[in-house]
């Protein structure tokens, strides 16, 4: 058991210091094509088939973007709804544009009429918001249920028991032009694999206890980032999201 937890806590450290290597070995300040598609050729190379990656755009240049298109990329994830509304006027219009970030009730409508997910529901007034929104544009749009099961209290996202209660209403349920696809949460912040196992773990009961209440279209858990997707793996992750090891240090 010792020389398993060490193997473990080995595993864990060598995929940080693999994820830096990639951003290290290949530049962060100024990506080529080459660059970036190599970027994405090694990471979607670890991805077991149906696991889909986000390429996490925020604060990139839409060159950039551009590029991890050009590379075969057509999930990119953004956390503010102008900057995702100015970089889909001038990119193709196949991309399938996800909101991950906290998104203030007062912002959905400058991503209703083309956002693909929005992946960071978190109130009932967000929910509520998105479906006079989509009905507006006659459309259905995709979300996942962020849940808080981190440690830190400054993470976002549904506290467990407020979830049930809200589900157990069955307003959720009956809102025409909102489809909840599955949940979504960010792991606690720390080098101690135990505790981001513990959440991701969490997470996963979560989603199963959920998918009775949903049916077939509830089919996503989307968990892991750059230094951590190795082990939401292991927890059956559906979706990762991933950023710095794609398109290197953020401009800010």
């Amino acid at each position: 058991m010792f020389i398993h937890k060490i193997l473990q806590r080995y595993k864990f450290i060598s995929n940080k210091l693999l994820s830096s290597a990639i951003i290290i070995n290949f530049g962060i300040t100024k990506p080529t094509t080459m660059n970036i598609k190599t970027r994405l050729d090694r990471i979607k190379a670890t991805l077991p088939e149906g696991v889909e990656l986000v390429a996490v755009s925020k604060f990139h240049p839409a060159e950039r973007l551009q590029e991890a298109y050009d590379a075969g990329q057509r999930i990119f994830g953004e956390s503010r709804p102008q900057e995702m509304a100015a970089k889909y006027e001038v990119l193709p219009k196949d991309i399938c544009w996800h909101m991950i970030g906290h998104l203030q009730t007062n912002k959905v409508k400058y991503i209703a009429p083309f956002v693909s997910m929005i992946s960071s529901v978190d109130s009932e007034r967000l929910v509520e918001e998105i479906e006079k929104q989509a009905a507006k544009n006659n459309r259905v749009i995709d979300i996942l249920l962020e849940v808080h099961v981190a440690q830190e209290e400054t993470k976002s996202g549904w506290v467990k028991e407020e979830l049930d209660a809200y589900l157990a209403s069955g307003a959720l349920q009956k809102m025409e032009h909102v489809r909840v696809r599955g949940v979504m949460t960010i792991a606690s912040n720390t080098d101690d694999e135990s505790v981001v196992r513990s959440d991701f773990q969490r997470i996963r009961e979560i989603f199963e206890e959920f998918k009775p209440t949903f049916g077939n279209e509830f089919d996503t858990l989307s968990i892991g980032m750059s230094d951590d997707y190795p082990i939401a793996l292991d927890y059956g992750s559906t979706m990762v999201r991933i950023g710095t090891a794609i398109f290197g240090a953020r401009e800010y």
